[in-house]
Protein backbone atom coordinates (compact mmCIF):
# COMPACT_ATOMS: atom_id res chain seq x y z
CA UNK A 1 0.00 0.00 0.00
CA UNK A 2 1.15 3.23 -0.92
CA UNK A 3 0.28 5.54 1.96
CA UNK A 4 -0.67 9.56 1.30
CA UNK A 5 -0.13 10.06 -2.55
CA UNK A 6 -3.45 12.80 -2.90
CA UNK A 7 -2.47 15.38 -5.32
CA UNK A 8 -3.69 17.92 -2.01
CA UNK A 9 -2.17 17.41 1.21
CA UNK A 10 -3.77 14.47 3.04
CA UNK A 11 -5.08 14.71 6.73
CA UNK A 12 -4.82 12.39 9.21
CA UNK A 13 -7.12 13.10 12.40
CA UNK A 14 -5.44 10.66 15.28
CA UNK A 15 -6.55 9.53 18.70
CA UNK A 16 -9.98 8.48 18.06
CA UNK A 17 -11.40 6.63 20.30
CA UNK A 18 -15.67 5.54 18.85
CA UNK A 19 -16.89 4.53 15.68
CA UNK A 20 -19.57 7.52 15.60
CA UNK A 21 -16.33 10.02 15.64
CA UNK A 22 -14.72 7.81 12.41
CA UNK A 23 -17.70 7.24 10.96
CA UNK A 24 -18.05 11.07 10.77
CA UNK A 25 -14.65 11.74 9.71
CA UNK A 26 -15.54 9.83 6.66
CA UNK A 27 -18.66 11.05 5.73
CA UNK A 28 -16.89 14.84 5.69
CA UNK A 29 -13.84 13.15 4.09
CA UNK A 30 -10.91 12.81 6.10
CA UNK A 31 -8.69 10.73 4.38
CA UNK A 32 -7.07 8.36 7.42
CA UNK A 33 -7.70 7.76 11.18
CA UNK A 34 -5.28 6.98 14.26
CA UNK A 35 -6.02 4.90 17.01
CA UNK A 36 -3.78 5.33 19.93
CA UNK A 37 -3.36 0.93 21.18
CA UNK A 38 -0.85 2.45 23.72
CA UNK A 39 -1.96 1.88 27.08
CA UNK A 40 -0.20 5.06 29.17
CA UNK A 41 -1.80 7.21 26.28
CA UNK A 42 -5.00 9.39 27.53
CA UNK A 43 -6.36 8.79 24.28
CA UNK A 44 -5.82 5.09 24.74
CA UNK A 45 -8.47 2.44 23.49
CA UNK A 46 -8.21 -1.14 24.32
CA UNK A 47 -8.42 -3.28 20.93
CA UNK A 48 -11.31 -4.98 23.07
CA UNK A 49 -13.16 -2.29 22.53
CA UNK A 50 -11.92 -1.51 19.29
CA UNK A 51 -13.89 -3.68 16.74
CA UNK A 52 -15.40 -1.51 15.05
CA UNK A 53 -12.48 -0.76 13.19
CA UNK A 54 -13.32 -3.78 10.92
CA UNK A 55 -16.18 -2.23 9.42
CA UNK A 56 -14.80 0.48 8.37
CA UNK A 57 -12.36 -1.52 5.85
CA UNK A 58 -11.71 0.57 2.79
CA UNK A 59 -13.58 4.14 3.55
CA UNK A 60 -10.54 5.13 5.36
CA UNK A 61 -6.89 4.79 5.75
CA UNK A 62 -6.66 2.86 9.89
CA UNK A 63 -3.24 3.26 11.40
CA UNK A 64 -2.75 1.58 14.52
CA UNK A 65 -0.50 4.16 17.15
CA UNK A 66 2.28 1.81 18.80
CA UNK A 67 5.46 2.53 21.20
CA UNK A 68 7.89 0.36 21.59
CA UNK A 69 4.96 -2.54 21.43
CA UNK A 70 6.72 -6.18 21.75
CA UNK A 71 4.23 -8.48 22.36
CA UNK A 72 2.80 -9.07 18.87
CA UNK A 73 0.17 -6.75 18.78
CA UNK A 74 0.51 -4.83 16.30
CA UNK A 75 0.64 -7.60 13.65
CA UNK A 76 -2.18 -9.48 15.34
CA UNK A 77 -4.60 -6.35 14.82
CA UNK A 78 -3.44 -6.11 11.33
CA UNK A 79 -4.18 -10.11 10.51
CA UNK A 80 -7.45 -9.55 11.80
CA UNK A 81 -8.36 -6.56 9.66
CA UNK A 82 -8.86 -3.56 12.11
CA UNK A 83 -5.74 -1.73 10.47
CA UNK A 84 -4.29 -0.75 7.35
CA UNK A 85 -0.85 0.23 8.76
CA UNK A 86 1.48 0.94 11.90
CA UNK A 87 2.41 4.28 13.54
CA UNK A 88 5.85 3.51 15.22
CA UNK A 89 6.24 6.43 18.28
CA UNK A 90 8.72 5.09 20.90
CA UNK A 91 12.40 3.80 20.04
CA UNK A 92 12.17 1.60 17.95
CA UNK A 93 15.53 0.88 15.37
CA UNK A 94 15.06 0.26 11.77
CA UNK A 95 15.33 -3.23 11.97
CA UNK A 96 12.14 -2.96 13.28
CA UNK A 97 10.98 -1.54 10.97
CA UNK A 98 11.91 -3.85 8.56
CA UNK A 99 10.26 -6.62 10.56
CA UNK A 100 6.62 -4.88 9.61
CA UNK A 101 7.78 -4.73 6.35
CA UNK A 102 8.71 -7.85 5.54
CA UNK A 103 5.08 -9.24 7.25
CA UNK A 104 3.64 -6.84 4.16
CA UNK A 105 2.92 -4.13 7.13
CA UNK A 106 2.88 -0.26 5.83
CA UNK A 107 4.95 1.32 8.59
CA UNK A 108 5.19 5.19 9.86
CA UNK A 109 7.48 5.56 11.61
CA UNK A 110 7.86 8.88 13.66
CA UNK A 111 10.43 10.94 15.10
CA UNK A 112 10.91 14.13 16.70
CA UNK A 113 13.11 16.59 15.14
CA UNK A 114 15.02 19.34 16.42
CA UNK A 115 18.35 19.53 14.16
CA UNK A 116 19.09 18.61 10.81
CA UNK A 117 20.72 15.38 12.18
CA UNK A 118 17.08 14.23 12.60
CA UNK A 119 15.76 14.11 9.19
CA UNK A 120 18.81 12.32 8.19
CA UNK A 121 18.26 9.52 10.93
CA UNK A 122 14.42 9.99 9.77
CA UNK A 123 15.46 8.77 6.19
CA UNK A 124 17.60 6.08 7.50
CA UNK A 125 14.71 4.16 8.86
CA UNK A 126 13.32 2.80 5.30
CA UNK A 127 9.56 3.28 6.59
CA UNK A 128 6.57 3.41 4.13
CA UNK A 129 6.18 7.16 5.56
CA UNK A 130 8.18 9.48 7.93
CA UNK A 131 6.26 11.81 10.78
CA UNK A 132 8.16 14.38 11.70
CA UNK A 133 7.13 15.78 15.33
CA UNK A 134 8.22 18.15 17.76
CA UNK A 135 11.36 16.56 19.67
CA UNK A 136 10.68 15.77 23.32
CA UNK A 137 13.14 12.85 24.63
CA UNK A 138 10.80 10.34 26.99
CA UNK A 139 7.75 11.71 25.93
CA UNK A 140 5.89 9.31 23.77
CA UNK A 141 2.72 10.08 21.09
CA UNK A 142 3.28 13.60 20.17
CA UNK A 143 3.32 16.16 22.98
CA UNK A 144 1.31 19.06 21.06
CA UNK A 145 4.27 21.55 20.22
CA UNK A 146 5.32 23.04 17.20
CA UNK A 147 8.66 22.74 15.56
CA UNK A 148 10.57 24.48 12.78
CA UNK A 149 8.89 23.17 9.89
CA UNK A 150 11.39 23.82 7.59
CA UNK A 151 13.45 20.99 8.87
CA UNK A 152 10.30 18.86 7.72
CA UNK A 153 10.94 20.92 4.26
CA UNK A 154 13.91 19.93 3.63
CA UNK A 155 13.43 16.30 4.69
CA UNK A 156 10.91 16.58 1.74
CA UNK A 157 13.49 18.02 -0.71
CA UNK A 158 16.34 14.95 0.11
CA UNK A 159 13.52 12.36 0.19
CA UNK A 160 11.02 12.95 -2.28
CA UNK A 161 9.77 9.36 -2.93
CA UNK A 162 9.24 9.08 1.07
CA UNK A 163 5.72 10.08 2.58
CA UNK A 164 6.46 13.06 4.90
CA UNK A 165 3.69 13.20 7.45
CA UNK A 166 3.90 16.79 9.53
CA UNK A 167 2.82 16.95 13.63
CA UNK A 168 3.13 18.95 16.32
CA UNK A 169 1.24 21.36 17.59
CA UNK A 170 -1.13 22.03 14.36
CA UNK A 171 -4.59 24.11 14.81
CA UNK A 172 -7.08 25.35 11.66
CA UNK A 173 -5.60 28.68 12.69
CA UNK A 174 -1.57 27.93 11.67
CA UNK A 175 -2.36 24.71 9.30
CA UNK A 176 -2.52 26.63 6.18
CA UNK A 177 1.10 27.95 7.16
CA UNK A 178 2.36 24.64 8.21
CA UNK A 179 1.47 23.47 4.76
CA UNK A 180 2.87 26.11 2.95
CA UNK A 181 6.10 25.87 4.14
CA UNK A 182 6.84 22.32 4.79
CA UNK A 183 4.87 20.77 1.75
CA UNK A 184 4.02 17.72 4.35
CA UNK A 185 2.71 14.78 2.03
CA UNK A 186 -0.02 14.68 5.22
CA UNK A 187 -1.04 16.47 8.27
CA UNK A 188 -1.69 14.61 11.97
CA UNK A 189 -3.72 16.24 14.18
CA UNK A 190 -4.42 14.93 17.55
CA UNK A 191 -5.21 17.79 20.62
CA UNK A 192 -5.74 20.86 17.62
CA UNK A 193 -9.05 18.58 16.46
CA UNK A 194 -10.63 18.13 19.77
CA UNK A 195 -12.70 19.08 22.69
CA UNK A 196 -11.21 17.18 25.17
CA UNK A 197 -8.51 14.15 24.51
CA UNK A 198 -10.23 11.53 22.11
CA UNK A 199 -13.45 13.68 21.60
CA UNK A 200 -13.07 15.61 18.59
CA UNK A 201 -14.39 18.73 17.28
CA UNK A 202 -15.58 18.74 14.02
CA UNK A 203 -15.76 22.21 13.34
CA UNK A 204 -12.08 21.88 13.58
CA UNK A 205 -11.47 18.91 11.43
CA UNK A 206 -13.51 20.91 8.70
CA UNK A 207 -11.13 23.36 9.05
CA UNK A 208 -8.37 21.28 8.90
CA UNK A 209 -9.43 19.84 5.97
CA UNK A 210 -10.07 22.74 3.99
CA UNK A 211 -6.70 23.92 5.18
CA UNK A 212 -5.56 20.73 3.26
CA UNK A 213 -7.47 21.32 0.05
CA UNK A 214 -6.23 24.43 -0.10
CA UNK A 215 -2.50 23.15 -1.38
CA UNK A 216 -2.52 22.58 -5.38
Amino acid sequence: MKLFTNQTTCLKICGVRSESDARELIRIGVDALGVNFWPKSKRYLDPSEALWLKGLAGEILRVGVFVNEHEGLAFRLFEEGMIDAVQLHGDEEPEVVMEYKKAGIPVIKALGVKNEDDIVRAAGYESDAVLLDAYAPHVFGGTGDTFDWSLANEFKLRNPNTPMILAGGIVPENAVAAIAQAKPDAIDVASGAEISPGVKDFEKVRLLLSACRERL
